[in-house]
């Protein structure tokens, strides 16, 4: 492959190692494509060529959002992304134009928004992924690998390379070497342990409990089952009501259900209780939905027990080729769908940053600060949700009752207004900053449609 102008001016850029070989690792190691000469993924379990859920990722055969911003980011690094999406069933589309969402006593207005999203199992669109990025001359994808540590040169100031045991049945320990080891493996992420071993401070941890567990399953899909609509969404009215569902169509004419609940109000796995699960729901659709459908698939159930964040941002010391991205900085709540797009996000501005040309001792504060830029909204909108609920424990961010207070009128404002349809979307889309929902023209509108609704 022929290596870009960064490359070249950068000698020391020969080999990228990346721990970790789901979203975030994929598409983190396609980026380092265009800076490093070479680059391999170290994936701990074995993967086939097909979707196909994998047991080191615990929440794959649940529903899975890939927000706007994270389909404009495919989209840049694998054109073409969105045509073997369509050709293999998946729906992408316009997010709100074919929604049924009920959030706050009412049902916001479908219409046309002009933001994209994709509606696919996580199987599909990461091993569609997955072989778009394998086929990048430069990279190799190394399953059946478990990183097992970091070597460090005798100083202690650099990281050279990952100790690695292969599953495959070979005997001995390996070790790859490498000028940069960037750490996608995930929440469980030995990182902080790594770090500690090493004679460094692991990362401040913040954590915000909110106890999430839900239930997922897939049914067969039919035109008549919901016409006019691909997804329907019940959302919890806080703080009384901790649950909801989510419902998606996806590929192989298929509807994928997920219900879940705040603060161990969790649904069962068994047939009768799930079907009560959603009878209880704060609006009959799910339900209503449900006794109609096939089920094609087991109940399959996931706990969730905090948001997690660790500061890579605040260390004052930190060796050089080693970097922390995606869950294994920030996991947050599921239910908002926003993790993946953090991690593309994250994965975006490493890109910037290599192309930046910083040189190794200043790389990691420079990409760990704008790590932190990315992952500080959807952390901030995700913990504040969680904070609805008074059983919710951990650092509240400043201002957060005020700011559901008015979140909720915003919701309520979704049921007449458009216009402030759009500008939540493109909000919780990651697309424009929370300053957008208080510009006056939204704030007289949410007004508007608060005043209107009491007068009824």
């Amino acid at each position: 492959m022929a290596q870009n102008s960064t490359t070249a001016l950068a000698p020391a850029r020969r080999h990228a190692v990346v721990i970790g070989g789901s979203m975030a690792g994929l598409i983190t190691a396609k980026v380092l494509s265009k800076h490093f000469a070479q680059v391999t993924i170290l994936e701990r379990d074995p993967v086939p060529d097909r979707p196909e859920a994998r047991k080191g990722q615990p929440q794959t055969r649940h529903l899975h959002t890939l927000l706007p911003l994270g389909y404009q980011i495919l989209e840049r690094y694998l054109p073409g992304l969105t045509e073997q999406l369509r050709a293999h069933g998946a729906i992408v589309g316009d997010v709100t134009n074919r929604a049924r969402w009920y959030v706050q006593g009412g049902y916001r207005r479908p219409h046309v928004c002009g933001l994209v999203g994709v509606l696919a199992t996580r199987p599909l669109l990461e091993w569609l992924v997955r072989r778009q990025v394998s086929a990048t001359p430069n990279l190799t994808y190394q399953d059946c690998t478990d990183a097992e540590g970091l070597q460090f040169d005798p100083p202690g100031a650099r990281v050279t390379g990952v100790h690695v045991t292969m599953r495959d049945g070979a005997p001995h320990p390996a070790f790859v070497e490498s000028d940069l080891v960037v750490d996608c493996s995930g929440r469980g992420s030995a990182g902080p342990k790594w770090l500690r071993a090493a004679g460094y401070a692991p990362p401040a941890e913040t954590v915000v409990t909110n106890q999430v567990g839900y239930a997922s399953r897939l049914y067969r899909r039919k035109a008549d089952d919901c016409p006019g609509y691909d997804t329907v969404l019940v959302q919890a009215t806080p703080p009384g009501g901790k649950r909801g569902v989510f419902i998606f169509s996806v590929e192989d004419a298929r509807w994928l259900v997920t219900m879940g609940g705040y603060h161990g109000d969790h649904p069962p796995a068994d047939e009768g209780g799930f079907l009560e699960y959603a009878r209880s729901l704060p609006a009959p659709d799910a339900y209503d939905l449900l006794i109609k459908l096939e089920p094609v698939s087991d109940i399959v159930l996931h706990k969730f027990p905090n948001s997690l964040r660790r500061h890579y941002e605040k260390l004052a010391r930190f060796p050089q080729g080693y970097l922390v991205l995606g869950d294994a900085v920030a996991s947050f709540n599921p239910i908002y769908g926003q993790g993946m797009t953090s991690a593309l996000a994250q994965a975006e501005a490493l890109d910037q940053v290599l192309a930046a040309q910083p040189d190794a001792a200043r790389l990691a504060p420079i990409f760990f600060r704008r790590a932190a830029k990315i992952v500080d909204l959807p952390w901030r909108m995700a913990v504040g949700e969680d904070f609805r609920y008074p059983e919710t424990t951990g650092p509240k961010p400043l201002g957060t009752d005020w700011l559901n207070a008015y979140g909720t009128l915003v919701q309520r404002a979704t049921h007449r207004d458009i216009k402030v349809y759009d500008t939540f979307v493109r909000v919780m889309s990651l697309i424009q900053s929370p300053l957008a929902l208080f510009h006056p023209e939204i704030v007289w509108r949410v007004w508007r449609a608060t005043r209107s609704a009491a007068s009824l």
